[in-house]
This record gives C-alpha cells, structure tokens and sequence, in this order.
C-alpha cells in the first residue's frame, strides 16, 4: 500500500442524495437491471497510461503533474504499480488496460524491454491476487517512440516491422500469462503524412499481414481472449486501414480475419471520424464485430482526441443502447481512455473523474435498459419497416430491375411519402434520460 491515496477510503454506493463526493450515487454494482448486475454489464476498466503515465502536457505545453513514481527504473515502475492497483482498490473496479511502455521503463534494447515486461508481470500477478481486480485488456505502444516515427506494421524499414512483431508477441505473452480477456491493437501511426513518400499498396499488405500474424500466434499458444482493433480516423496521421468501423470491416475481410477479430470503439476517435458513438456501434453490431468499448468524450470545440471523461448521460444512454441490442459485453468491457485535465493535479481529481464518469455510466445504462424494456422505440423502428414483412416485398428483393419495374407498371404503385417522426422519436428518449 501507498500513501499517494492517504486518507480516500474505498468508495461506496450511498444514493443520489448523497452529498459525499467520495461515494457514488448512481453506480451500485450489486443493483440487477435485465436479470444482470449493473457490475456485470459495466465492466469497468482503468486506462493505465492516461491515470498513471501521462504527465499532463497537450501540443502547446509541457509536464504540469508531479507523481513520485515518474522515473526510468523498475523500483519506480513498482511504485507505480502499488498506486494504480490502490486506487483500483478505492474505486472497486474489476479491470484493468494497459500498454507495454506504460509499466516498464524503456530498455537500451527488445531484450532488455522484454526482460522488464516479464519482471512487471510477475509482480501485476501479486497485486491482482491481492486485489481481485482482474486484466481486460493488453497492447503494445508501437507509436511513441522514434523508431515508429514512420508507422510499425506499415513501416518502410522491415527492421522496423520485425522489432514490432517481436514487441506484440512480447505482449501477447504477457496479457496470456495475466489472464487478459482481451488483446488490442491500435495504429498510432499505421497511416501516412503525406502520398509522396507513400507506398500504400505495399502498406496495406503489410498491415495486413502483420494482423494474421496476431491472430496465428494467439491460436498457438492457446490465448482465449478477443484480439480487438482500435479504429482510429487521425492523430497525428492519415488512417487509411483503420478510420471506422465500416473501414476496419473491409480491411478484415480483405484478409480473411472478419470472424477472427472485433473492435474496440472509443467515443472520441468516433467523433473524429465524423460519426455518433452509437453509430459506429450499431454498425460493429450489425457487421458482428463489437467488442469492447472505450468511454471518453471530446472537447466538442478542439480538433483533438481530448480524451475527457464522460459526462452526458443522454450520450452514454443511447451508446449503452446500442450495447444491449448487442447482447451487452462478452469478453469486453468499459474502459476509461480519458485523462484528467492538466490543470487537475491532486491526487483526489484521480478519484473524482472516475467515480463520477462511474455514475454517469450506470445512469446512462439504465435508462437504455428502461428503454430497451419498454419497448416502445423499438415497435416504432418495426412499424417503420412494416412494408418490407410482406411476401412480394421480399419477393422484389430476388427479382431484377426489369421485373420489378413491369410490378410498378401493373399494379399502379405511386408512393406517397410517410413521416419519419424524428422530433417524436427524440421526445421518446427523452422521457427516459
């Protein structure tokens, strides 16, 4: 135990009319909403590398935290460890995400990287036994660094692309042996600044490639999670193999991997790709390749990935909504990709972005439960597509241009247009949010 947390006592559910701003007023994990905890459905995870690695500077600015494990030796990435796992502890979350370079300092080589990977390991073993808490999932940081200043998989120099494969298989194993229920892989760089230097067929292939060879090594070595792919529209490049989830889809395809990986979608890199959240949910529902999700919202004034904390429950609801059409979570979960801002720099502001985006959460989630069980969005989405139920419409679907237009012809079909009733649809959300 540490004393970076001194005197925050674990949180505990107490009710919205609690005035204590270290408990939660919405998120209690044993209350069941559609036979299931609200525990269960949530799924909660911790972002390693924003609550713990991050020092708080933007593109205009510099280091503004100061935290006592900041350093370049594995005593200190140790240290590190014991917070993270505390305030794990203090916000009784289940999970955990992390990449390689947030829990072990950089090593003079892949060697040395791997050996201090394996040493962090061992020890997130003690703390998780400790603890409970358990890993959703693992990833590589392929982006930080200079040697990725070109991309990994996509990188002009194969030395490149081998010291990333080696890196991911370091990282796989490590996720393997905690247990993860997940494996992420995320481009930072996978894209281009510019086409005059750019090969993208030979590009495309390589990623390609790259993702098979993720997939091969997790059969054999038995790893039984979800690989999940981040889909990402820029910062700081141009995201041709990953921009959204439609993109992410035919690039599965296109290598064979559609039934072997799903996305990890985060609210942010949506709005980034010019779509909703809950749109890019519904189309990895529809396409059968939701996984998992990461819950952090964007300054709606910035043009960056500002990775803040959720804090709109009529957003979070019509996202949760999309996840329980989907069946909920399997092996996938809500994880908090979201920092606090750098102007936030005690120790308790770690506390409160969490519990409070907690709450925001479970709001959110009840009410899409309260929606899905009533029903009544539902049965106005079937009476809008009512026509196509009938045989000869489903008939048409099998005809040719030529047959259905002699239809038209001969049964005088001349539409006349119906309201699509989007004012009172929204008025129907509303009632629950």
């Amino acid at each position: 135990m540490t004393d970076f947390f001194k005197g925050i006592p674990p949180l505990a559910y107490e009710g919205p009319d609690s005035s204590n701003a270290f408990s939660f007023r919405h998120y209690d994990p044993a209350r069941k909403v559609m036979g299931k905890t609200l525990a269960d459905h949530l799924r909660f995870s911790v972002a390693y590398w924003h609550s713990f690695a991050w020092p708080g500077g933007d593109p205009f600015g510099g280091q503004t935290f100061e935290r006592p494990w900041f350093g370049d030796t594995m005593d200190l990435a140790k240290l590190k460890a014991d917070t993270a796992f505390e305030m794990f502890r203090i916000l009784g979350v289940p999970f955990f995400c992390f990449h390689d370079a947030d829990v072990r300092p950089e090593g003079a080589d892949f060697v040395e990287n791997t050996a201090r990977l394996e040493e962090i390991t061992d020890y997130f073993l003690e703390n998780m036994e400790d603890t409970g808490v358990r890993l959703l999932w693992g990833t590589a940081n392929l982006f930080s660094h200079r040697r990725y200043m070109a991309g990994a998989a996509t990188n002009p120099d194969p030395d490149v692309f081998a010291f990333a494969a080696a890196t991911v298989k370091s990282c796989l194993d490590a996720t393997h042996k905690l247990g993860g229920e997940n494996y992420v892989l995320w481009g930072g760089r996978e894209g281009y600044e510019t086409l005059l230097n750019t090969d993208l067929s030979r590009e495309r292939a390589h990623a390609g490639r790259f993702l098979q060879m993720v997939v091969e090594y997790k059969h054999k070595i038995g790893f039984p999670g979800t690989i999940l792919i981040e889909p990402k529209p820029q910062e700081p490049t141009k995201h041709q193999y990953d921009h959204d989830v439609a993109t992410v889809y035919g690039f599965l395809k296109e290598f064979g991997l559609e039934t072997e990986v799903k996305v990890n979608i985060e609210q942010g890199h949506a709005i980034l790709a010019g779509h909703s959240f809950e749109h890019e949910l519904a189309m990895a529902a529809s396409l059968g390749i939701f996984g998992s999700i990461d819950m952090n919202r964007n300054d709606y004034q910035s043009g960056w990935d500002t990775d803040q904390f959720p804090n709109s429950v009529p957003e979070v609801a019509l996202a949760y909504y999309e996840v329980l059409k989907a069946g909920g979570f399997t092996t996938g979960g809500t994880n908090f990709d979201a920092k606090l801002r750098r102007q936030s720099l005690d120790p308790e502001d770690l506390i409160l972005a969490h519990a409070g985006a907690m709450d925001v959460c479970a709001r959110g989630l009840m009410a899409a439960a309260a929606m899905l069980e009533d029903g009544g969005l539902e049965d106005m989405r079937a009476a809008r597509y009512a026509g196509w139920n009938s045989d000869d419409a489903q008939a048409m679907l099998g005809e040719d241009l030529a047959s259905i237009a002699a239809r038209v012809t001969r049964d005088g079909i001349n539409p006349t247009p119906v309201s699509g009733r989007q004012e009172r649809l929204e008025n129907w959300v509303n009632r629950f949010v």
